[in-house]
C-alpha cells in the first residue's frame, strides 16, 4: 500500500479544485487523476467503491442530464451501475480522495481529514 494520496479530479468542478487546494495548503504529496480523460478500469472502479464503503449507485451524480435521461428510476445491479459509470464517467461523484486503502468523496472538502 502506498502513502501517496490519489485525487480523482474534474478540473471543471469547483469542489474538486477545492480538494486540490486543501491538499496543497497542507503541503501533502498527491497525484491527480483526471478521470474524465483517464477513465478507471472496471477493477479500479470496483476497488474505489470498496474503499469508499458504498454501493455503486451511491457514487452517481443524479443531477446530471445523462442520469436523468437514461437511468433515473432504473433498477440495475451493482455490476450494471459500474458499467454505467465506466461508459458515462461524468456521472462519477467527485472529488474522490484515496489514501492507504481508504477513500472519501470530498464533499465537503474537510472530509479529506478523515484520511489524514
Amino acid at each position: 500500500m502506498t502513502n501517496k494520496i490519489m485525487v480523482y479530479h474534474n478540473s471543471r468542478c469547483s469542489k474538486s479544485r477545492c480538494a486540490l487546494e486543501f491538499l496543497q495548503e497542507k503541503n501533502l504529496d498527491f497525484e491527480v487523476i483526471e478521470y474524465l480523460k483517464d477513465v478507471p478500469t472496471k477493477s479500479q472502479l470496483k476497488a474505489i467503491i470498496a474503499q469508499l464503503g458504498i454501493n455503486p449507485q451511491e457514487l452517481i451524480r443524479k443531477s446530471e442530464e445523462e442520469f436523468k435521461t437514461h437511468f433515473k428510476g432504473k433498477n440495475l445491479s451493482n455490476d450494471e451501475w459500474i458499467d454505467v459509470l465506466l461508459k458515462f464517467p461524468k456521472l462519477i461523484e467527485r472529488p474522490i480522495v484515496v489514501k492507504d486503502g481508504k477513500a472519501v468523496i470530498a464533499r465537503p472538502t474537510e472530509r479529506i481529514n478523515e484520511l489524514l
